[in-house]
């Protein structure tokens, strides 16, 4: 599908000659840069550039194109020109799985203060919606914070904002009463958080720095499955305490510390830089957290 973005980003690129030269101007990789051109050319159905080595130039097709995007995107800035209030129209909205029930309580809340806002929520890993909001797909996502704590704002031509920690814990049924988290483990499954992804690797962190071996029983990628199958007394897992998740007050469920101080997923929004919709957007998702 073409879009504006694809339009900008194009015309950055006949500009400067170069998908690293553009990826710079706009704040993006050149990755990102590079698929939005293949989609502008699928789009088209148009090769548009020549590309040999690091030096892009147009084909006598993307010569053709270029005054009459130039066109497009100047009668888009005209109809822009007025500011426009930052909540109200379309924004996709993202967040890992585990995220998603506290944030559409949220968006609800702030679709009934700004109702002509159009918000589009939708799930999917912390690193597939990262790439998402950096190829323009996704405006903000709601993201773990990755185990190496790389998500200083203006990396990948992203802002982070963080918004809470969740101290990592051992998840028991409430018949478990063994007080030690390594006999408890001696004694039960495990059950795994899927290690693939950044829960994943934070559980592992967790049980390394506790210095706690596992006996390893299924692995799962749904923090709501796993448990599930504890409240069935299957096993026991190590999972980030959920923000809002009432574990403690199920009558099911035991949780037990298992370091002191404990290991932390962080969790936080990301979204394009030098976007301030986005940003207004974003500050106003933060506060209402924190309240949900």
């Amino acid at each position: 599908m073409l879009t504006l973005r694809m339009l900008k980003t194009f015309r950055l690129v006949a500009q400067t000659g170069s998908f690293a030269a553009a990826a710079e101007r706009a704040a993006l990789t050149q990755a990102a840069i590079s698929l939005q051109m293949r989609g502008l050319e699928d789009a088209v159905g148009q090769r548009l550039f020549d590309r040999r080595g690091r030096q892009i130039t147009l084909t006598r097709q993307g010569r053709d194109l270029f005054p009459r995007v130039e066109q497009i995107l100047a009668l888009t800035a005209e109809l822009t020109a007025t500011p426009i209030d930052a909540m109200q129209g379309p924004v996709t909205i993202g967040a890992v799985v585990s995220v998603i029930g506290a944030l559409s309580l949220v968006v609800a809340e702030l679709k009934t203060a700004h109702p002509r806002l159009d918000v589009r929520l939708t799930s999917a890993r912390s690193d597939e919606l990262t790439d998402l909001v950096e190829q323009g797909e996704v405006d903000i996502a709601a993201v773990v914070g990755r185990a190496d704590d790389a998500h200083a704002s203006g990396q990948d031509g992203l802002v982070w904002t963080p918004l809470y920690t969740e101290p990592m814990v051992m998840v028991v049924n409430r018949e478990v009463t063994e007080p030690d988290p390594q006999r408890i483990l001696d004694a039960h499954a495990f059950l795994r958080f899927d290690r693939r992804v950044r829960t994943g690797l934070v559980v592992e962190q967790a049980l390394r720095a506790a210095k706690l071996s596992v006996t390893e029983y299924l692995e799962l990628n749904s923090i709501e499955t796993i448990v599930a199958l504890v409240r069935k007394n299957v096993g026991v897992s190590v999972l980030p305490l959920l923000h809002r998740g009432d574990w403690q007050s199920d009558p099911s469920l035991r949780i037990v510390p298992i370091a002191e101080p404990p290991l932390l997923r962080t969790v936080g929004m990301i979204h394009r830089a030098h976007d301030s919709r986005t940003y207004n957007i974003t500050a106003a998702i933060a506060g209402m957290l924190h309240d949900v």
